[in-house]
């Protein structure tokens, strides 16, 4: 049995990792590459594997860091997907709008290069390459066993990450040994609104892990709401815009939610909130699907005909022209846009427009990868290139770390340590090396022998 790690190792982005077992392989995650524009469009258009020899793929969850390479997979691949229900619908939409920016991208940049048609770039894959790989989808629900291929039993646990995230457990009998390897994909938190809490794996031997937060505390979710409540109460008394970019999955239905308590509650005035991004209006019609994924809170408002997604004040913004015209109105008001790294999508146009307003605010409320806008923004550079253009960054930052799906340090730490009388191989990646080397560490002091930080590349005989 050997793994090999192709992505998200020494990184967050691009999870891909390849398990050779029983003469089969089974890919975990395709995921983009999200980064600077050139090594982003060399380490995604060539997947470094050959897809026809892939036998089976599982996917952890929907994120387009994890799974948003699986239709160029599917150009030479034709085997099975399998993914929990809730994560198949999700990468329905969110893989057609991944080819859609992709196309919206090349058009943008050829036509700033019209004079070089040699340099013309054309998107990794297209709608058609989508429609394809979605075929290939088996939605296999949580605590389900699943036979995967000769000696290997799938079964999907919940990860509490976002809808329908899961951690893939393979139970292995090779050469009459048996092992149990567990992919975590992310790792959700505890007591988090919506959905239900990650589920424990006490029994693993070899586990890849993920190490995002592995040296970080986020604050209580409480404090998301008080700051959130702090920053609309700002907003409408200097008359001025809110600016959100926020991941559609998971991210938007977390801050959509706040709203409506924070409302209900009234510690907001009734200031108008603009959802401006088509993909998380059909994410959030996703979520109202799958009930087998909320906790107890979301399932009980359901219960009371009660919408937690959903309020007076929320107006959803569906075509380009309805988008076009919040520029041109004033405020107070609120725009919630995609995407969440602020590197596509509508909040570009938000941003350029509002982000010279020193009245304004922009809320980061996700985590931003190194080398995007989002992450130039949180470090408040002063002046930040869009759509080719410097633009001066005079608009008020503020950053809600409360709201991570992610677990923190303490929360990977009762991962890792649940298996620990059996772990016999932990792999820490997606996580950023001063994160992964952190946690290694702190593992190993509580008695986790066996921890490794894989290289894109790498590969571990088990």
């Amino acid at each position: 049995m050997r793994i090999f790690f192709f992505g998200a190792a020494g990184g967050v982005t691009g999870s891909m990792h390849l398990l050779e077992v029983n003469g089969k392989r089974i890919l975990l995650d395709c995921g983009l590459y999200q980064g600077h524009r050139d090594e982003s469009n060399e380490l995604n258009r060539n997947l470094p594997f050959a897809p026809e020899n892939i036998d089976r793929m599982a996917l952890s969850h929907a994120h387009i860091d994890h799974s948003g390479n699986i239709p160029l997979l599917c150009r030479r691949y034709d085997g099975d997907i399998l993914a929990t229900p809730a994560t198949r619908d999700l990468a329905s939409v969110m893989l057609m709008d991944s080819a859609h920016i992709q196309q919206k991208d090349a058009e943008f940049f050829n036509k700033k290069i019209a004079h070089r048609p040699e340099e013309f770039i054309s998107p990794i894959y297209d709608a058609e390459d989508v429609e394809k790989a979605l075929r290939q989808f088996i939605a296999i629900n949580y605590d389900r066993p699943f036979p995967l291929s000769d000696g290997v039993t799938l079964t999907f646990r919940d990860a509490g990450h976002v809808l329908g995230s899961a951690v893939v457990v393979l139970d292995i009998e090779e050469s009459g040994r048996k092992q149990r390897l567990v992919f975590s994909g992310d790792v959700g938190r505890r007591r988090l609104p919506i959905l239900r809490d990650p589920t424990l794996i006490d029994d693993a031997d070899n586990m890849i892990l993920e190490s995002t937060y592995g040296n970080r505390k986020h604050d209580p979710i409480e404090v998301a709401d008080e700051k959130l409540a702090d920053a609309v109460n700002t907003v409408f008394a200097r008359k001025s815009k809110l600016i959100i970019p926020s991941f559609a999955l998971e991210r938007a239905q977390e801050i959509l939610y706040s709203f409506h308590k924070l409302l209900k509650l009234k510690r907001i005035p009734h200031v108008p909130v603009y959802l401006d991004s088509p993909l998380t209006i059909k994410v959030t019609e996703i979520f109202r699907l799958h009930p087998e994924c909320f906790d107890e809170e979301i399932i009980t408002l359901f219960d009371k005909h009660e919408d937690p997604f959903d309020f007076p004040e929320l107006e959803l913004i569906r075509s380009k022209e309805d988008s076009q015209q919040l520029n041109e109105q004033s405020g107070p008001m609120v725009i919630i846009s995609a995407s969440g790294m602020c590197e596509a999508g509508r909040i570009l146009h938000h941003l350029r427009n509002n982000i010279g307003n020193p009245k304004n605010i922009i809320l980061i409320v996700g985590f931003q990868a190194k080398h995007t806008l989002g992450r130039k923004i949180v470090e408040r550079e002063p002046t930040v290139r869009i759509f080719g253009l410097e633009h001066d960054l005079e608009a008020e930052v503020r950053i809600i770390n409360a709201y991570s799906g992610h677990a923190d340090k303490d929360g990977l730490d009762r991962f890792a340590m649940a298996s620990k009388e059996s772990l016999r191989n932990l792999f820490l990646v997606h996580g950023e090396p001063d994160q992964s080397e952190a946690m290694g560490a702190r593992l190993a002091s509580q008695g986790i022998s066996e921890i490794r930080i894989p290289k894109r590349g790498e590969y571990f005989d088990l």
